[in-house]
């Protein structure tokens, strides 16, 4: 398997892939899933337009927060299942589409409903309901056993948290001032297990929930902590709340799987990619690591960074793209080892 980017070759083989290993391919979650759903509804949290997608294949701006594609298309990809994953919302879905899985995500939610509600975005409860539509659907086109029978074999993706990390515990004191830093990951991880709950009660067995990535290295972190043009650097102590969630969150999920019969349940690691590359550039190819491709990469989301904005002329030496989400090839490098993660747990 190969993959390359238009503005500057980055090529990674990849072998031993179990083609088979999965039917389908579901994701949940925020922007690091999300392929498109926002385009749908009303919300200010958009990326269907340049520069976002500008290394996407056709140069499309599709909604997905990046310069090209995800994770759940890269992993979907790399088992073999498809080349990129549809948003479910898209009204111009095939029956091959559903069979073969979509994504239910939605940019700027959370696990908290004061993210949703701030973002005017899907919460992980709509996308647990859009999920129950989606096995009408498929059910419709396979009949109810094979349908039953997909949905317990696809393999799950859920992506959340740092918004609701970042919007209600370090950029506003909303949640800070009550629960403070682990009544607050208490209060999450809570959320966390009701939603993997739910999922399991739909239907899905083979679950991979993601952990926080280093959440005091994204650009906007270091913007809003005031930060100095030329003293950008990581918040050691964001990060240590990060890892620290991260911890609980596996030793939460490893529990929920000894409860729940014939589930496969189990932690995917982010930070350590993410963490790595903001760390070592150098190993991956990347020059620039505390700001975002898009403008100057301090403050730049969204509609903030449009058509009319200037990018880096080289993304694929940028550890981000805006001043949150990471670059394709941070999406490259994440998705391979999340991939070899998958391996490990379900081999």
């Amino acid at each position: 398997m190969q993959f390359s980017t238009t503005c500057h070759a980055y090529v990674i083989n990849v072998t031993n892939v179990n083609v088979s290993m999965f039917p389908a391919i579901l994701g949940f979650g925020d922007s690091t899933i999300d392929t498109g759903n926002n385009n749908y509804i009303k919300t200010y949290i958009r990326a269907n337009f340049p520069p976002y997608g500008c290394n996407f294949p056709g140069h499309n701006a599709t909604g997905r927060f990046s310069n090209g594609k995800l994770i759940p298309d890269f992993i979907a990809s790399l088992m073999g299942i498809k080349d990129t994953v549809p948003p479910f919302l898209d009204p111009h879905l095939s029956d091959s589409d559903i069979i073969t899985g979509v994504c239910f995500a939605s940019a700027g939610s959370g696990y908290d409903n004061l993210t949703d509600r701030a973002t005017s975005t899907l919460s992980v409860d709509k996308q647990a309901d859009m999920l129950r539509s989606y096995v009408e659907r498929l059910s419709q086109i396979v009949g109810d056993e094979k349908a039953a029978s997909i949905v317990s074999e696809a393999l799950v993706i859920v992506s959340s948290g740092t918004n609701d990390f970042n919007l209600n515990l370090y950029d506003t004191p909303s949640r800070r001032q009550k629960l403070g830093v682990d009544g607050y990951q208490s209060f999450i991880l809570s959320n966390v297990h009701n939603f993997v709950q739910e999922l399991y009660d739909i239907g899905c067995r083979k679950i991979m929930v993601l952990g926080l990535p280093p959440v005091g290295c994204l650009p906007i972190q270091m913007t809003m902590a005031m930060q100095k043009q030329n003293e950008r650097r990581c918040i050691d102590k964001q990060n240590s709340d990060s890892q620290e969630f991260n911890q609980k969150l596996k030793n939460s999920l490893t529990e929920m799987q000894s409860n729940l019969t014939g589930s496969v349940i189990f932690y995917g690691d982010i930070y350590g990619a993410l963490f790595d590359m903001a760390t070592n550039p150098q190993r991956y190819g990347l020059k620039e690591t505390t700001r975002g491709c898009c403008g100057t990469g301090e403050i730049e989301l969204a509609y903030l960074c449009n058509a009319l904005t200037r990018i880096c002329p080289n993304p694929n030496q940028y550890l981000f793209w805006d001043d949150i989400h990471p670059s394709q090839i941070a999406y490259i490098v994440i998705s391979l080892s999340l991939v070899e993660q998958i391996f490990h747990v379900l081999s």
